[in-house]
């Protein structure tokens, strides 16, 4: 390797690192204002308590402007590595140039700013210290480690992550006690975040083959809020292993991480401490067994076939050899003959098919040239014999699974981590697959619905591209997510109606707290009486707020009622002349009808308008007898034109969190096809709120509600995924709210389906066969 290439290699590991930073910024400043709010709901003496509840009103104020000063520093820096500019960013403390200047008091601000970087950096360094210690080994390697000396300013230091942080945070509005409050759950969200961009470029350095005898260790991380496990693949192949639900997202919302050493990370297999028993949730512990299981797995074949190294770093496919090749081709189209000569989308019997395939594996293993190839076809016949034994997979998908058989043996062959890691994605997409139909009741109209025409196409898709490997599955497993986002939207008949309500519902609510939120702005300083205000906060927002929905923000009813908004507040300032008086008179009587007819559009009852016409009554009276200022034309203007441009100034639904108490306000959106849980369950924990977050679409749970055990499946989650719906095989939706969802699991009242991903499970019984008679490996 030339030193051009070196230079060019180190270059990439930092773009990489800078790349992977920028990607997880959103994530960051999320997970770190759902870190002050679960603060702010602890215990604690009145003066930090007090300090808590000020964060939470403050911090979602500056969240878009302390990611944008982020984002900021970030791209400043990528630009400059591009250009082969200096980094810009100067780094703190014995990084700092020494520059001969006179002796001055350093201001206490300034101070404060960097010794709070200072502590940052420090905690960055000590959370990351086995992957910064492998880059900055890797580095060495191909001449550009990781320089801080001199005056130098370097990226990947932990210096110049943690003052952008904090300058963004200070810039964005915030101040040093802001952080202060907030410190543990700040540094250990930096930590994750650097830790993950610190993986990926480890990762492009491994894949270049530099310092391959390094491994990218099989760790997995413990969280203390957002109750989610990572791991890193063995020999640094595929990202981290999520729990079952856990998104793909690139920084996925995550918890604080408890240091365990020098690298807050703890060897894959180690007993738990009570400590971590603790704080972790089913799912991190099934994230764990999962891999435990895949390393079982490596022992017992590695004594047998000492060949049989799946943990090893892969710098290219395996070749397949041409004998093996030929007969996987054979068998392929003897399944599929088998399965296209049946009417219908695919009714043969998967016991048949499954006898087939285990007829075929001999002549599979005759063909095969090494004891890895013959060792492969065994384990891979044991996954799928379980698979295509599973009753609660429904026949006709049981099917399908089987043609994936020999796409898969492909894969195993050709890519020895198909046995390293959960998060292959021929693994993943088996698994999501099974989930999905893992709750499905048979019946007739089966082989008409989507979910399996989907599946079919899906398995039709792998046929066609045999030697595509990891690629093809990768591509429609993306593919298979983007269908269930609509899917139970507009295909599924037990859920579409149910989605639907539940969007309206999040809708408006969500206008409803965006209105209230920008009206209480708007009136602030206004001299308006206080039944006035109280009526716009509490009913016109919800007005505002269906109509919209129902409308749109910009059509001519929803202006309609804006301009009301502004008729009430005139109305209701002190009037002091005659005209001005008579003027209210004139105008009271359409106003108040106007303000009547949209209170019933939105299903105020008939006694509760009767209420607030009266209330607004008592408050326009007393404008004719108050004594505070008018309101002036340029004031009431202003008024008038803010809500005219409403839905241009609403705030982001990211800093909007929707509470218990909205929900409990839904009765009148609860009916046959829609149930909204407002009570029930135990108190969360962090973790279990962050379990809850990361359950997936189309999985299948048992639902203890309301004096009824019912099968119901995860079939809508909204922005945020602050609502989650799930929809029982009847139609029946049942609309949760974060926290309540996270409550229900707690409790044991909502409990998944499955244990463990099917293949894990398949992966499970071929273990224990092979425990039996590992000689079948060779045989």
């Amino acid at each position: 390797m030339t030193v051009g290439s070196h230079r060019a290699l180190a270059l990439t590991a930092r773009v990489c690192f800078l790349e992977s930073l920028a990607k997880g910024v959103g994530a960051l400043v999320q997970a770190s204002l759902e870190g002050a709010r679960m603060l702010s709901l602890q215990s604690a003496e009145a003066t930090l308590r007090q300090r808590r509840q000020d964060l939470v009103l403050d911090l979602p104020r500056a969240t878009a402007a302390w990611q944008a000063e982020i984002d900021k520093r970030i791209h400043d820096a990528l630009r400059d590595l591009r250009t082969g500019r200096p980094v810009s960013l100067r780094p703190l403390g014995n990084g700092e140039p020494k520059i001969d200047i006179p002796l001055s008091l350093v201001d206490d601000s300034e101070m404060d700013r960097d010794l709070t970087a200072s502590r940052l950096s420090q905690a960055v360094s000590d959370l990351t210290g086995e992957e910064y210690t492998d880059l900055n080994a890797r580095l060495q390697a191909v001449g550009g480690q990781v320089d801080t000396a001199n005056g130098q300013v370097d990226v990947l230091g932990a210096q110049w992550l943690a003052k952008g942080v904090v300058e963004g945070w200070l810039a964005a509005g915030m101040t040093i006690a802001h952080w202060a409050t907030l410190q543990t759950v700040l540094q250990n969200e930096v930590s994750h975040w650097a830790q993950e961009a610190y993986h990926h470029a480890n990762r492009v350095l491994l894949d270049h083959g530099v310092r391959p005898e390094i491994d990218l260790r099989p760790f997995i991380k413990r969280t203390r809020d957002g109750g989610q496990a990572r791991a890193t693949a063995p020999g640094g192949l595929g990202g981290g292993i999520p729990h079952p639900g856990a998104s793909q997202r690139p920084g996925a919302a995550r918890g604080p991480t408890v240091p365990a050493g020098n690298s807050g990370l703890q060897p894959l297999g180690q007993a738990y401490d009570e400590t971590h028993m603790l704080t972790e949730t089913p799912g991190m512990r099934a994230s764990a067994q999962q891999q435990v299981v895949l390393s079982k797995l490596n022992q017992v074949v590695s004594r047998q076939v000492p060949g049989f190294a799946p943990t090893a770093p892969v710098q290219a496919p395996v070749a397949l050899s041409p004998s093996l090749g030929q007969a996987i081709a054979a068998v392929d189209q003897v399944v599929r003959r088998h399965a296209d000569d049946q009417p219908g989308l695919a009714v043969t019997s998967p016991a048949a098919l499954l006898q087939d395939l285990q007829q075929s594996k001999q002549a599979l293993k005759q063909a095969a040239s090494t004891p890895v190839e013959r060792a492969t076809i065994e384990i891979v016949a044991l996954l799928f014999q379980s698979i295509l034994q599973e009753e609660r997979l429904p026949a006709s998908i049981r099917v399908w699974f089987a043609r994936l058989q020999m796409p898969v043996l492909r894969v195993a062959v050709g890519e020895p981590d198909f046995f390293a890691t959960t998060s292959h994605p021929a693994r993943v997409l088996i698994d999501r697959m099974g989930a999905c139909v893992m709750g499905f009741v048979s019946g007739a109209q089966e082989h008409d619905d989507a979910l399996h025409r989907e599946i079919k196409r899906i398995v039709q898709v792998v046929e066609a591209y045999p030697d595509t490997g990891r690629r093809v599955f990768q591509t429609v497993l993306t593919e298979f997510e983007r269908f269930l986002e609509s899917y139970f939207r507009e295909h599924n008949e037990a859920s579409r109606k149910g989605v639907s309500l539940a969007q309206q519902v999040e809708q408006r609510e969500t206008y409803a707290i965006q209105y209230t939120i920008e009206l209480r702005k708007m009136l602030d300083g206004v001299p308006v009486h206080e039944g006035v205000r109280e009526f716009l906060f509490k009913v016109w927002a919800d007005v505002l707020a269906h109509n919209a929905v129902q409308t749109s923000q910009s059509s001519d009813e929803t202006r309609a009622l804006k301009k009301a908004a502004a008729d009430l507040i005139w109305s209701a300032s002190a009037k002091t002349s005659r005209e001005e008086r008579a003027d209210v008179l004139m105008r009271l009587p359409p106003l108040l009808k106007t303000v009547r007819e949209g209170m019933a559009r939105s299903g105020v009852a008939v006694d509760k308008q009767d209420e607030h016409i009266q209330s607004l009554n008592t408050a326009l009276a007393a404008a004719f007898s108050a004594r505070s200022a008018a309101l002036s034309a340029a004031h009431l203007k202003a008024v008038t034109d803010r809500l005219e441009s409403l839905s241009d100034v609403l705030p982001d639904i990211g800093d909007i969190e929707l509470d218990e108490q909205t929900l409990r306000d839904l009765s009148g959106h609860e009916s046959d096809n829609l149930e909204i849980v407002a009570e029930g369950g135990t108190m969360p924990t962090p973790a279990m709120l962050g379990w809850a977050r990361d359950l997936q679409v189309g999985a299948w749970f048992k639902l203890d509600y309301r004096g009824q055990t019912e099968s119901v499946q995860l079939a809508w989650q909204g922005l945020q995924k602050q609502l989650i719906l799930f929809v029982s095989p009847n139609g029946r939706g049942v609309l949760f709210q974060l926290h309540r969802l996270a409550a229900f699991l707690q409790a044991g009242l909502l409990v998944p389906v499955e244990d463990e991903p099917l293949t894990t499970r398949a992966t499970r019984e071929a273990l224990a066969k092979l425990d039996a008679d590992p000689a079948r490996l060779l045989s």
